[in-house]
């Protein structure tokens, strides 16, 4: 039985609303930019700059996964980054997180952090680009033009915060348990399909 959802999601795939209603449904708590909030507070970080970290890779800095990201501690590690401060941050928090409660985790790359649970699933949202870009136009409120650029943007920024973090290339979908096209299935469908995978009691709305 899965205890734990993590989600990673393309830009507009609808990754977010899923997961909400995964949580809905099996009345869990849904974690998901929550999680870079309490990061921040946590290192003393003003909320006007959280827009700017989220899912930001350290740039050019590539830096050994196994002594700085997924090791050590900030004290251990003055010299690092804000932002790889910032991830070792949300990684303490996500590993809290799913020993108290179960969960459904959107992002902050949950699914390799957990990668070694055995109660989580691991999922993958992904969808067309004319999908993708249409529910953006929708979502985001914007042009059509307006919304390719945010698109192609948002996808190489997060691709690689994803990239940088984890050593895994970003939309490898044998990293993940289970992976839904959301264009061709609809929010609802993956939803239900999550939910059923669980096996746990469905909360009735």
């Amino acid at each position: 039985m899965y205890k734990i959802i993590t989600m990673e999601r393309e830009f507009a795939s609808g990754g977010n609303e899923i997961g909400r209603r995964v949580a809905e449904k099996l009345g869990v708590k849904l974690f998901d930019r929550t999680i870079l909030v309490e990061a921040a507070k946590r290192l003393d970080i003003s909320p006007i700059y959280i827009g700017d970290l989220e899912e930001t890779a350290p740039g050019s800095i590539i830096f050994n996964l196994s002594k700085t990201a997924l090791g050590g501690s900030k004290k251990d590690n003055p010299n690092l980054p804000m932002t790889e401060k910032l991830f070792l941050e949300e990684k303490r928090i996500i590993e809290e997180i799913v020993e108290k409660q179960d969960c459904v985790i959107v992002g902050r790359c949950a699914s390799y952090i957990l990668k070694d649970r055995k109660d989580c699933l691991k999922v993958f949202v992904y969808a067309d680009k004319d999908y993708r870009i249409e529910r953006a136009v929708e979502t985001e409120k914007i042009a059509r033009e307006e919304a390719k650029d945010f698109l192609r943007k948002s996808d190489k920024r997060r691709g690689s915060f994803y990239n940088t973090h984890t050593g895994w290339k970003w939309g490898d979908m044998s990293r993940f348990d289970l992976c839904l096209n959301s264009g061709s299935l609809g929010l609802d469908a993956c939803a239900d399909v999550l939910v059923r995978m669980t096996g746990q009691n469905i909360v009735c709305a």
